[in-house]
């Protein structure tokens, strides 16, 4: 649909074009009046000319240009070019005749010197032309600069969302799996009807509290998920009672660390998960450290066989989130020797 607007942005281009062309105008009347008193011949050849120059020009920067030389159609440019050429040529012979013929009445004297000169004609052309397509070039660069920036911001925008959508896949994905452990411990302590329920109840608050208003977030500091992995690990307490032996040490962590909700809690749970009780105990050793942005976390429990992420949250998943939340700023070293699965996390948080 025709808009106001579009009919007043061509006018505007047409009454640029006009401009430009009178400009054109007075350079040729200046250029070919050179030594000649003659006003109205200069005026008249001029006039003789800008038609030939309008429509070479017009020829380059609405056909050549667009449809063979930016799209690399080099062979095509160069014919065609040289036909445009050859015809323009032609023209400017005629006018040099039209000045000797018409303007003149076959005197030569009477002509203006540089009008007598073909090379000079010529050039006077082909400068008009080749100044406008040199715009018309750096036109269509930045067009295309323009358009190449616009879809590399579509492209970086579809990768966010993208991502954005992973993690949240990832996220969905590891809290049934925790509510359910929890939950399950809950019932367990509801059916002894345990003097410990009231306070697994607080901790389970709190956890369901992280989870809803702080999970989602894309960062939250260390200290708070320090505090939500102690929650559960004391409601892990509750559950294995006497048969749980468990360390969680943390050294120099300061309150201007920020992690990615919920990256350590996952082995931590598979600790419990797949741990193996031996000798009447499940044996877990967490350690956590810092140094300036660098996180350095480990973590180890008893284990009677190599054991993986098969169920739940998974390797994978937890490789996925470090992935695209620490691509090239972690490492993360997995192993199962000894009787003991070992879980090595090095973190750096600085970017």
């Amino acid at each position: 649909m025709l808009t106001k607007h579009f009919f007043l942005k061509k006018i505007g281009q047409l009454l640029l074009h006009i401009i430009f062309w009178c400009g054109v105008l007075l350079f040729y009347t200046y250029f070919f009046g050179f030594d000649s008193i003659d006003f109205s011949y200069v005026l008249s050849f001029s006039l003789f000319l800008m038609p030939i120059t309008i429509a070479t020009t017009y020829v380059f920067i609405y056909k050549l240009i667009p449809s063979y030389l930016i799209k690399k159609r080099y062979f095509q440019f160069g014919l065609y070019s040289l036909y445009t050429i050859i015809i323009s040529s032609y023209l400017i012979v005629i006018s040099v005749f039209y000045g000797l013929i018409y303007l003149s009445h076959f005197k030569y004297a009477n002509m203006a010197p540089i009008s007598r000169n073909l090379f000079f004609v010529a050039t006077a052309v082909y400068l008009v032309v080749i100044v406008v397509s040199g715009f018309k070039l750096l036109k269509l660069n930045l067009k295309q600069v323009e358009q190449t920036n616009k879809l590399e911001n579509k492209v970086l925008e579809t990768q966010l969302k993208l991502k954005e959508q992973q993690l949240n896949y990832l996220k969905m994905q590891i809290h049934p799996h925790f509510l359910f452990n929890t939950l399950n411990t809950m019932y367990g302590f509801a059916l002894k009807k345990a003097d410990e329920a009231p306070e697994m109840i607080l901790k389970l608050s709190n956890l369901l509290d992280y989870l809803l208003y702080k999970v989602d977030k894309p960062f939250v500091l260390l200290t708070d998920d320090i505090d939500h992995i102690k929650d559960y690990i004391e409601l892990e307490k509750m559950r294995f009672n006497e048969t749980l032996d468990i360390t969680f040490l943390t050294r120099n962590i300061t309150k201007d660390i920020k992690v990615a909700p919920m990256l350590l809690l996952p082995f931590i749970e598979n600790s419990f998960k797949h741990g193996a009780i031996k000798n009447g105990l499940l044996t877990i050793r967490i350690n956590l450290n810092c140094k300036g942005k660098t996180i350095n976390f480990s973590i180890e429990n008893t284990s009677k066989q190599p054991e993986t992420f098969d169920n739940g949250i998974g390797l994978e998943n937890i490789q996925k989130r470090l992935d695209l939340l620490y691509k090239d700023n972690y490492e993360l070293h997995i192993s199962n020797k000894n009787d003991f699965f070992r879980v090595h996390l090095l973190l750096n948080t600085a970017e």
